[in-house]
């Protein structure tokens, strides 16, 4: 007895049977795929731990960084720490909120909320804050932009829109508005220049000047200091007389009296 397909029942079974091949093929391609998946994810994992290719991106540059963000060619690093010597060793620091590097020009940095400290000649140091700056790793510089403060561990403060701060050098420099507290009153000028590691702090165009507690000393002063003025002013007594014509001398008229 024979039996009689339909075309509608053959046309089914070819694609089912075409189904399954797929599926076959699948199942082959994954018995291979998965493992090696596998084992090139555990040679990345190894090569990053053994290699750490982003230890190159920072050259000679002491960094502690908490975690990163990749995007394409940019790295960011969330509240980076730097610090480093100058060429005569005097140390300064950096911190920021975030930093921000291409890998395809490892020698900058883009910060956001950062401070930078430095030690000047004299052993003083300067602090700046600012909102943003972009650093130069290789050649210590840094550019600072908005919301600038600096201070000094000597008591002056100073407030800024843009400053230049070289830290091999040693010197600041700013281009725009500066306002500055001083111990003893405020200044106001159109550029600033702080040189020679701190000794020469130079301000330039429409220097204004405000000092505080400028009036004399009070008359009621110390019992010492007082006489002492007293003395210095008295005038020194004036020579004796010199006689027109000088001749012998005479016997004084007044005659002491004889004791009886």
């Amino acid at each position: 007895m024979n039996s009689v397909q339909s075309p509608a029942y053959q046309a089914g079974m070819d694609a089912r049977f075409a189904v399954a091949a797929r599926h076959s093929r699948m199942v082959r391609v994954l018995r291979v795929a998965v493992p090696a998946a596998v084992i090139l994810s555990m040679a990345a994992i190894i090569g990053v731990s053994i290699f750490n290719p982003f230890r190159l991106l920072l050259p000679k540059l002491p960094l502690d960084m908490g975690n990163l963000v990749v995007s394409g060619t940019k790295i960011t690093m969330e509240s980076p720490h730097m610090a480093g010597y100058t060429q005569d060793q005097r140390p300064y620091e950096v911190w920021a909120k975030t930093a921000t590097q291409d890998v395809t020009d490892p020698d900058h940095l883009d910060l956001k909320t950062l401070r930078a400290k430095m030690m000047m000649e004299d052993q003083s140091t300067i602090t700046l804050d600012a909102r943003n700056g972009l650093m130069d790793t290789k050649n210590q510089l840094l550019d600072l932009h908005k919301d600038i403060f600096l201070q000094t561990s000597s008591g002056y403060e100073a407030r800024l829109s843009q400053a230049y701060v070289d830290m091999g050098k040693n010197t600041v420099t700013s281009d725009e508005h500066v306002d500055v507290k001083l111990l003893n009153g405020t200044l106001t000028s159109d550029r600033l220049r702080i040189t020679g590691g701190g000794e020469v702090i130079r301000f330039e165009g429409n220097v204004v000047m405000n000092l505080d507690n400028m009036n004399p000393p009070a008359a009621s002063g110390a019992p010492g200091a007082a006489a002492t003025a007293t003395a210095a002013a008295a005038p020194e007594p004036a020579p004796a007389p010199v006689p027109a014509h000088p001749g012998k001398p005479r016997p004084s008229s007044n005659k002491a009296a004889n004791p009886k």
